[in-house]
């Protein structure tokens, strides 16, 4: 990857490992685009919905209609999708899936990534841009216990809360994968620079991550 040139990196990265907090430092140590706070926030305003029945419905295979239609409004009406883009509200029938999410995601990670510079959290950047020509993809991750450390101290968890939350996560992404990708997440082929977080701090990570992309240049 030339970072002098516009560029792309992924951050794929487990739960609890600290990856978000890299992507954000990352971005603005470059000075570029983030993308996670974008993109949650254009998928909550478009379907109606919070962030973690975004989650769900990313990953489940079946139709969350009852559930949809319990959360936004019990009859469907164009009132319950304010601010949804036009070519969405046409095409709405009543079902919310997680081809839905996927079709939304993609387009708003294409478009941001065609803009210029930007890091993107998740979201399955390294999959949806794997044609681009100049990315780098980094996949952070981190033993259970200092996950499970990391969000209860974020998150004011007990450790087994925490621990079915992570757990719950995990099997939410790697469903959302397989599913659209056709591939594991864990499966290290798809990234160029994986970091494993336990004897790293968030800064630590960061910088390693500069130091690969200026031996790129």
């Amino acid at each position: 990857m030339n970072p002098q040139n516009p560029f792309v990196v992924t951050i794929s990265r487990e739960v609890g490992s600290g990856g978000r907090t890299v992507a954000e430092k990352l971005a603005r140590r470059l000075n570029v685009r983030y993308s996670d706070k974008r993109l949650i926030k254009e998928l909550v305003k478009r379907f109606g919905l919070s962030i973690s029945e975004i989650e769900r419905i990313k990953g489940t295979k079946k139709n969350w209609l009852a559930d949809f239609m319990a959360k936004v409004a019990p009859v469907p009406n164009s009132g319950a999708f304010i601010g949804f883009e036009q070519r969405y509200g046409e095409d709405w029938d009543g079902k919310v899936e997680s081809s839905d999410i996927f079709r939304a995601e993609s387009e708003i990670i294409k478009a941001m990534a065609d803009e210029g510079s930007c890091v993107i959290a998740g979201r399955l950047g390294f999959y949806l841009l794997r044609d681009h020509p100049n990315k780098l993809n980094v996949f952070i991750h981190a033993s259970r216990n200092h996950r499970i450390e990391r969000i209860c101290r974020k998150q004011n968890l007990s450790p087994e809360s925490a621990e079915i939350l992570m757990d719950d996560i995990d099997r939410s992404r790697e469903n959302y994968i397989q599913q659209f990708a056709g591939v594991s997440r864990y499966d290290l082929r798809n990234y160029d620079l994986v970091l494993g977080m336990d004897c790293l701090t968030d800064d630590e990570a960061v910088e390693l991550i500069l130091k690969y992309l200026k031996a790129g240049e």
